[in-house]
């Protein structure tokens, strides 16, 4: 019959410690920091104050929007009377997204969820004066 291994009390408290940092980092909420993303799309947040590489961050889907592409294009067959078009009535529209809304750039203040050990990139932030009837500095 083999012998159970026995542990001793320094393992014993190794062991201890292990679990207790391991049940710590299960448990933590996530957070939210303030971040700027650097000329080379690295982030840097408030409470991590090195740059972190574009590779090991993540942003959501929103803020990957390329503002050269439409949303969508309708194509309309000349059914109905758009005479400056060429032929008549045969065109398209493109819907595109409005300049407050295109991808995160270089100098950008961002919201930053950090979700157990993952910076994720929430959305830009923008300074409360622009509320009202002024508008930002679109890039």
């Amino acid at each position: 019959m083999e012998a159970k291994p026995q542990f001793t009390a320094g393992a014993n408290s190794l062991t201890n410690i292990l679990l207790a940092m391991m049940r710590g980092i299960a448990d933590k909420p996530p957070q939210l920091d303030f971040g700027i993303i650097n000329s080379d799309y690295s982030l840097t947040t408030n409470s991590f104050p090195r740059p972190i590489p574009k590779e090991e961050y993540s942003v959501c889907r929103q803020l990957l929007y390329d503002p050269s592409v439409p949303l969508t294009e309708t194509y309309v067959d000349g059914r109905h009377g758009h005479p400056d078009a060429s032929p008549p009535g045969l065109h398209f529209h493109e819907v595109k997204l409005p300049r407050k809304m295109y991808w995160v750039r270089p100098s950008q203040k961002v919201l930053v969820a950090i979700i157990q050990n993952e910076f994720v990139v929430i959305d830009i932030v923008y300074d409360a004066k622009w509320l009202g009837d002024k508008e930002p500095p679109w890039e």
